[in-house]
């Protein structure tokens, strides 16, 4: 499993690790039902602790993306499209939070804003 954790990051390691197999899974790259590497042996490839790499499995988890078999392991859930669909909208609107602000810093009024999400949707079509 190809992670790659950031020291200079703001975000704590456990976090870089689920968001990086959350987008894993979203994108494909993992298929559902396919097993992931146990804790511990993540934790030997990251060298980092078991526990940081517990806190990211238990995190995705929670979120629906694995599930633990006990005595079996740890795979990829089955994908329940209202939840893919559920954190595509999430990251959509964390990237128009951004744009947004991005906006603001520089006095874009909102018939600019408009305007360039409108010429943007209809590249898309094109």
């Amino acid at each position: 499993m190809n992670i790659v954790i950031s020291n200079s990051s703001g975000k704590p390691i456990y976090e870089q690790i689920a968001e990086q197999i959350k987008a894993m899974i979203l994108n494909g790259e993992l298929e559902p039902g396919a097993g992931v590497p146990s804790i511990r042996l993540l934790a030997k490839e990251l060298r980092i602790s078991v526990i940081t790499t517990k806190r990211a499995y238990e995190e995705l988890e929670r979120d629906g993306f694995l599930v633990t078999v006990p005595g079996k392991g740890s795979f990829v859930a089955e994908k329940n499209l209202d939840f893919v669909r559920e954190e595509r909208l999430r990251q959509v609107e964390e990237y128009l939070q951004k744009a947004v602000a991005c906006g603001k810093a520089i006095g874009l009024s909102q018939e600019e804003f408009w305007e360039i999400l409108h010429v943007l949707l209809e590249e898309d079509v094109k």
